[in-house]
């Protein structure tokens, strides 16, 4: 069925608010990748203002979904369901700043191998969700949704065991006490990036399910 036949006729600028936000939100996990893969490459690395910008626009997107939803008596989701999402999409750009805030000060040489697939599992996550928001204006069917739901659980699950394999790495290794606490931390930071995707999907997947 298509979920959301019945919304046809009201305003676009949820859709591409939201569409918007999933797409910066995307932009800073590649720009993680990138700054990863200058990092093996030798090179010097971006600064952080472009990390800086991305969670600047996403949070110029929060304030423009807040004053239209304050404008808006009819909206083609729940309210509640786009504030939901929108906060979501927010905090993945600002999860990926403060990573790279972390690795710019790093005392000594950043293993950057040692990120490189979680970045990728980030990535993929981040994909799926861009997707996945933007099937809400097309009105695809639910079907369409859960697969890229799975994709993204998947990255999830796995970016789990990738940290739990690096933790363990650390744990049976030859750094010190302080470089353990250091890569311990940034490994469950740049792990949670991918949680806030998992999450956003989520809601995605409930506003889906609300219409269908």
């Amino acid at each position: 069925m298509n979920f959301l036949t019945k919304l046809s006729g009201k305003s676009d600028v949820f859709f591409d608010l939201l569409e918007e936000g999933a797409q910066e939100a995307k932009a800073s996990v590649d720009l993680f990748a990138q700054f990863l893969k200058q990092m093996d490459e030798g090179k010097q690395p971006a600064g952080l203002d472009d990390f800086i910008q991305a969670r600047r626009k996403e949070k110029r997107i929060r304030h423009l979904m807040t004053e239209a939803l304050s404008r808006s008596f009819i909206t083609p989701l729940d309210r509640e369901d786009i504030e939901a999402l929108s906060v979501a999409l927010y905090r993945i750009p600002k999860q990926v700043e403060k990573i790279v805030e972390r690795l710019s000060i790093y005392p000594g040489r950043v293993p950057h191998e040692m990120f490189s697939r979680q970045a990728q599992l980030m990535s993929q996550a981040a994909e799926a969700l861009a997707f996945m928001v933007k099937q809400l204006r097309q009105g695809t069917t639910l079907d369409s949704i859960r697969e890229a739901n799975d994709r993204l659980q998947f990255a999830e699950g796995e970016a789990d065991k990738v940290m739990l394999e690096q933790l363990k790495g650390l744990y049976s290794g030859p750094c010190d006490a302080k470089e353990l606490v250091i890569l311990q931390k940034l490994f469950e930071m740049v792990e949670q990036a991918v949680d806030r995707c998992r999450n956003a999907g989520n809601i995605v997947v409930q506003v889906a399910l609300k219409h269908s």
